[in-house]
């Protein structure tokens, strides 16, 4: 019996904030599938990804310092398990706020004592299978709004940077319709494939960013992305926003909060969900109006 390990490469990339746009494209050249990305405390962001191809992640790693010098690149290897079934024992059902979030493989067993809505995802390469705290922050903001009648049925959302669709989804469950945007090709792909493992009819997905609802007016606006394209989309996210006023926002840290909510002063005081980190100094935070 061959008990001889197998590895698989890993290479980290931390880079500044501002210059994450040009480690994301290298990366998404350089892969065909996906790859984690997250907030540190510091506020750069963390972008990590495997390989089974040492040599494919070496010369990524060769761009990264070609392009973007000032860029930390570590690289490891870890033991290449079952990936399929260490990802199933590791996604267990999230319950948040009125949602429970369930994989296809837990869909007929799990049961729903507390009459939750249930949303399927497909855990693949795009953000957002709900065990992120943005994405809980963002459902506990949902739920809250809803309950508060700021969120009802028949109103129109927009969800940015949609990444498997899990929001959008949340609030077809509340009676709303509305359009996803995300600019990765395969977090739109993926979105789709949720919306019909949910029999979502009335949730419309797009590739492209906050320039695809120039001209629109949303009820509710959801933006689950980083820091810095928030503070950059903010004039475009609040002309989008209608009167009604409701906006979440999540993705970043409380060190980041400051800036953000100068950023979006015009929308008036808001409130917010936080979850603890294990990074020092480090909270996800998700901001509110409506």
């Amino acid at each position: 019996m061959n008990t001889e390990k197998k590895y698989l490469e890993r290479l980290e990339i931390v880079v500044e904030e501002e210059d994450f746009p040009l480690a994301e494209a290298l990366v998404g050249q350089a892969l065909n599938y996906g790859w984690e990305e997250e907030s540190l405390a510091t506020g750069q962001i963390k972008l990590t990804l495997h390989c089974e191809d040492a040599e494919i992640l070496n010369t990524l790693a060769g761009q990264i310092n070609d392009f973007l010098p000032d860029a930390q690149c570590t690289r490891s290897k870890i033991v290449q398990a079952d990936w399929t079934n260490a990802w199933k024992e590791y996604f267990t059902p999230i319950e948040v706020g009125d949602f429970v979030i369930l994989p296809p493989w837990l869909a007929e067993t799990y049961t729903n004592t507390k009459n939750l809505h249930s949303i399927i995802i497909e855990p693949k390469s795009a953000f957002g299978t709900g065990h992120h705290a943005s994405t809980v922050l963002c459902l506990k903001a949902l739920t809250a709004l809803f309950h508060e009648g700021k969120i009802k049925a028949g109103q129109r959302f927009l969800d940015l940077g949609t990444g498997t669709g899990i929001l959008g989804i949340a609030c077809t469950k509340y009676g709303l319709t509305g359009e996803g945007l995300d600019i990765e090709s395969l977090a739109v792909d993926n979105a789709k494939e949720n919306c019909v493992l949910n029999k979502v009819r009335d949730f419309s997905i797009t590739l492209g960013s906050i320039e695809k609802a120039k001209g629109k007016q949303y009820d509710v606006v959801i933006a689950n992305i980083l820091a810095q394209p928030l503070r950059e989309m903010a004039e475009d996210i609040m002309a989008v926003t209608n009167s009604n006023n409701v906006l979440i926002l999540s993705g970043f840290l409380g060190t980041q909060v400051a800036d953000l909510e100068k950023a979006y002063a015009k929308m008036g005081k808001a409130r917010e969900f936080r979850q603890e980190t294990d990074m020092k100094d480090g909270e996800w935070i998700s901001l509110y109006w409506g």
